[in-house]
């Protein structure tokens, strides 16, 4: 009685361990520069597209709710500047 339970308990391990021990993953994975660099670009762009709209709402002029926009940006965020291409 003891040696069928057994073998059931062993081939039940088995079944739920199988493939897992060798097919672990990176626990970091690798930062792409590229995706990074354009997720702040965009994001960039749509914060100071969103004050700049809010400011020109205000009553500012257009371009210079853009330059007040930008300037709040980078005091805010602390950004680096974008490269120019």
């Amino acid at each position: 009685m003891i040696r069928p339970l057994s073998l059931l308990f062993a081939f039940i391990c088995l079944q739920l361990t199988a493939g897992c021990l060798g097919s672990r993953k990176n626990p970091k994975p690798k930062e792409n520069q590229a995706i990074a660099a354009e997720l702040e670009e965009s994001f960039r762009q749509r914060w100071i597209e969103k004050r700049a709209s809010e400011l020109t709402a205000k009553g500012v002029a257009a371009d210079l709710a853009r330059t007040q926009a930008f300037e709040e940006f980078k005091v805010k965020f602390n950004f680096p500047e974008p490269k120019k291409k």
